[in-house]
């Protein structure tokens, strides 16, 4: 159920179909994936999908799962994807002319703590 939550998302589909082929995504591919993904399955299911990429193997996926985890990192902005995308030969996006695409709030329910986050930290930006 839960990948197919992340499906109604084409950024997240086009992910998760890459891994499914077994290509490697590159870092920003899994570091976004990861991102994303954390909130919707476990750690042990997130590490088994990002070890269908080429380049990953079970240590490499625990520690950048562990890394985003301790981190919290909020799902990035559409904007900080495309800059990722630019760093890398792996398209993240589905389809990069989409004024949506990448903009993962459109489609996935996150929790209400992921939005109370970045609330706060335009906030603060505000602030400052």
């Amino acid at each position: 159920m839960a990948q197919e939550d992340l499906r109604k998302n084409a950024m997240m589909a086009h992910l998760l179909d890459a891994l499914d082929d077994g290509k490697d995504i590159g870092h920003y591919g899994r570091l976004v994936f990861t991102i994303v993904a954390r909130h919707f399955v476990d750690e042990d299911e997130l590490v088994t999908l990002l070890r269908k990429d080429t380049d990953v193997n079970e240590g490499k996926a625990r520690g950048l799962v562990r890394q985003v985890a301790d981190a919290d990192y909020s799902p990035p902005a559409a904007d900080t994807i495309r800059g990722y995308e630019e760093k890398q030969d792996f398209p993240i996006l589905a389809d990069p002319d989409d004024p949506d695409a990448g903009n993962v709030y459109v489609d996935l329910d996150f929790p209400e703590s992921d939005y109370d986050s970045i609330s706060s930290y335009h906030e603060d930006k505000a602030s400052a």
